[in-house]
């Protein structure tokens, strides 16, 4: 078994995670766009003062980053046992995804359930294409 290129990693996480803040761009700015807002101003007129908070979508673009990098070091991780390939950056993007968007969905679903079910599955199931897709593209960069 080869040492994980650590540059490799970085860089793949880093286009990775440039294709699904793209994504969650379309999904939230357009797809979700209208449905968000009713979702505010419904929790405006409740008296919760609902906000956007430039330095949140920051930090969330960050975030989705740091999951791309996470996503191809699980790819780069796996692929002594799996193989180099699609196939193992897919299943890679699959682990990710229920660690992380499944994980949440069905903790905010059970949990709260103050936000619509459109707005909690919809970005859970639109991920679910996302981060496999977007895991193959920086497992694309890895070698080792």
């Amino acid at each position: 078994m080869g040492q994980i290129n650590w540059g490799r990693v970085i860089g793949g996480g880093l286009l990775a995670g440039l294709v699904m803040n793209i994504s969650e761009f379309v999904l939230h700015a357009i797809v979700l766009k209208d449905d968000g807002k009713q979702l505010m101003d419904e929790w405006n007129r409740l008296g919760l003062h609902v906000s956007e908070d430039p330095k949140f979508l920051g930090v969330l673009m960050g975030v989705t980053f740091l999951l791309g990098i996470l996503a191809v070091w699980t790819y780069a991780a796996i692929r002594p046992r799996f193989g180099a390939g699609p196939k193992t950056a897919l299943i890679a993007g699959l682990a990710v995804w229920a660690m992380s968007y499944l994980y949440f969905g069905v903790c905010e679903y059970a949990a709260i359930q103050v936000v619509p079910i459109k707005l909690t599955w919809l970005p859970v199931a639109w991920a679910f294409v996302e981060v496999p897709v977007a895991t193959m593209v920086g497992g694309w960069l890895y070698k080792e």
